[in-house]
């Protein structure tokens, strides 16, 4: 992704991702990072932001969105397991806000606890990101990604405010 003198921030509206299991596969899966799903009184599962039960499953597959202390200690508890790092697994792999001095690098946006599920693919359905320009001026409605560019313009600045070639990895750690 390349966002050149902008800072671009994940808003955690709504997310789409594919899921799979070993014998089942679901697209465009749509939850909410900012909410849990409702739970019935006894439910032995921590609170979950998305849940499926595979068929032929009697348990709920569940994935769990983490703020920065939750993902900090996943990366932790991995570490001391001697968990092997795809691609991830520190410090920098926290989520975080994107910014200008980014600019074509992969930066990690969201981080996930997934049980039963494994997400392959994200797809912007649109105002899941902010995006600031370098003078300042916030856009958050219509940052719209799916089709991997956005632009506008900032008037009081008088710059142009874009992000291009927008593209997103799962790494699974």
């Amino acid at each position: 992704m390349y966002c050149q003198d902008h800072q671009l921030i994940s808003t955690y509206h709504t997310y789409a991702y594919a899921i799979n299991s070993d014998y089942e596969t679901r697209e465009k899966i749509v939850f909410n990072p900012s909410e849990t799903l409702e739970q019935d009184d006894g439910d032995r599962e921590p609170p979950h932001h998305f849940a499926v039960r595979w068929e032929g499953q009697k348990k709920f597959s569940t994935l769990i969105v983490l703020d920065e202390e939750g993902a900090k200690s996943a990366f932790k508890k991995m570490k001391k397991k001697g968990g092997k790092k795809k691609g991830g697994g520190g410090e920098a792999d926290v989520p975080r806000d994107m910014t200008a001095d980014d600019s074509g690098e992969y930066v990690p946006v969201l981080a996930m606890e997934c049980r039963g599920v494994e997400p392959f693919a994200f797809h912007p359905l649109g105002n899941e990101f902010k995006v600031t320009s370098s003078g300042g001026a916030v856009f958050e409605e219509d940052v719209d990604l799916s089709e991997g560019d956005w632009g506008d313009y900032d008037e009081e600045n008088d710059e142009a405010v874009g992000v291009n070639e927008f593209e997103s990895k799962i790494i699974s750690v």
